[in-house]
């Protein structure tokens, strides 16, 4: 039986995870922003860019979990592609947000969709051995999902991170290397292209601590399977199957808000450069109350409800903010950031505990489908959790991509009088009422197919156990 995890482990372990959902959020959240808005990319096209990615992802992200799968190495089987994907996709996000100003038109476009597509692809090459590797140096139950909620945890504190300093880090930056007298356009592009450099220098530190700390302490017999086999051991593990599905729904909601809130503040909110302000209060707001519910609400929570419980609770919680979020922009005064906060904290704390339960119940579907097919798949099943989390990301780009396009708000819109009352109107609607309708289907979804209670997972851990004593 393997020892009980260190402290220092554990820590080394989250700081991976840090690192890797900063750069996970700076893409997710600023590529559209950055090549519309500073770049002057058409947003109908970024958006096609974005999902297109995601489509490739569809094929790319199950090849790379059977390559962790069968890959065989004196420093484990996971950690030679952690490193080798984290340094790769440093150097690719520096290069996505360093785009030649000198670029234009097609020329822009192709190079925004082939680093695109790179950034995806060397992403996957170090996320899915990084969350593969979670049962292949713990022990089952208790100390899996607390590793689990830890790593989640850490990784929310890495987006908030990213959702809060962004900007404000953006600005000074660009300010400092552009030099007196440069445009906004210019100090937005210098500031973006430096402030990557720095997050991909931080991640590559993060990863090698991750790899140096931590040992894959056990070995895990996974039978290597051919991409056809693992379609259909997927297939198979239905409970994998609801799992990503709701990943993809809960994602989609929040992305599309995400992608579209830094719009909401600069062309409804705020008139010219005064949205900064406002944007940033509520992104460090946001910010604060996702690290609270991930390190403090999740954990006090699971000592009276279930994980299934606090999962419904979440729900609730992100529909009644998105309702309360939405009566305020059309009945209150929108301009007033302070009344903005009341739904973010109802959003904000439910996505990042949704973040959290998400994972567990990724991980709690391995034992199951080892159960129930004979085969222990984690490289498999984590496979998706990579593509579905970014399938959601791509989606949400395109939906934000259409609402830019079908409502012309573009960066040639200086002023909140500039853009037509029907256009804020369209923006609002996106914003709020279509998260409403996707998470609830997302908890249709997890309602009826969702079945691993913890009653059920400790039956299944002594079905395990009986069959490794028989074997």
């Amino acid at each position: 039986m393997n020892k009980k995890l260190s402290l220092g482990e554990k820590a080394a372990y989250g700081l991976g995870a840090v690192g890797k959902d900063m750069v996970y959020m700076l893409s997710a959240s600023y590529i559209l922003y950055y090549y519309q808005d500073i770049m002057g990319v058409s947003a109908w096209v970024m958006g096609v860019i974005l999902l297109v990615a995601r489509v490739f992802d569809a094929f790319n992200d199950p090849i790379m979990g059977v390559l962790v799968a069968k890959t065989k190495t004196r420093f484990g089987k996971f950690r030679p592609w952690l490193l080798i994907g984290t340094v790769t996709n440093a150097v690719i996000l520096y290069l996505l947000f360093a785009a030649p100003p000198a670029l234009s038109g097609s020329g822009l476009v192709a190079y925004a969709a082939v680093l695109y597509i790179l950034w995806g692809v060397t992403y996957t090459m170090m996320d899915i051995p990084y969350w593969s590797m979670i049962p292949a140096f713990t022990e089952g139950g208790k100390e899996r999902e607390n590793l689990s909620a830890l790593a989640r945890s850490c990784a929310g504190v890495g987006s908030a991170l990213i959702t809060i300093v962004t900007m404000i880090a953006v600005a000074g930056i660009g300010k400092f290397f552009a030099g007196e007298g440069a445009s906004d356009l210019e100090i937005d592009r210098l500031g973006f292209q430096y402030f990557a450099l720095i997050i991909a220098a931080v991640f590559i530190v993060f990863i090698v601590i991750t790899c140096v700390a931590v040992k894959e302490k056990s070995t895990v017999d996974m039978q290597t399977v051919s991409v056809k086999d693992m379609f259909k051991a997927l297939i198979q593990n239905d409970q994998a199957m609801a799992t990503v599905i709701t990943i993809v729904l809960v994602n989609t909601a929040i992305y599309t808000t995400s992608n579209l809130v830094i719009y909401f503040f600069k062309y409804d909110v705020a008139a010219g450069d005064a949205w900064r302000s406002p944007y940033t209060i509520f992104n460090t707001f946001g910010g604060a109350v996702q690290i609270l519910s991930m390190m403090l609400f999740f954990p006090l929570l699971r000592k009276v409800f279930s994980t299934m419980k606090i999962f419904y609770i979440c729900f609730v919680s992100a529909i009644a903010g998105y309702i309360a979020l939405l009566a305020i922009t059309t009945f209150a005064n929108v301009q007033n950031v302070w009344v903005l906060l009341v739904p973010g904290f109802f959003i904000f704390a439910a996505a990042g505990i949704l973040n959290v339960l998400t994972t567990i119940f990724l991980a709690n579907t391995v034992d199951y489908g080892e159960l129930k097919n004979n085969r222990r798949d984690e490289s498999v099943i984590f496979s998706m959790q990579t593509f579905v989390v970014k399938l959601a990301s791509g989606v949400a780009a395109m939906v934000a991509s259409v609402c830019l396009t079908v409502f012309h708000i573009s960066k040639d819109e200086d002023a909140v009088v500039q853009v037509a009352e029907s256009s804020i109107l369209g923006l609002r609607m996106t914003m709020t009422l279509l998260p409403i309708v996707v998470l609830f289907f997302g908890a249709l979804v997890f309602k009826k197919k969702y079945i691993l209670s913890d009653e059920k997972l400790k039956e299944i851990s002594q079905k395990l156990e009986e069959k490794k004593k028989q074997a």
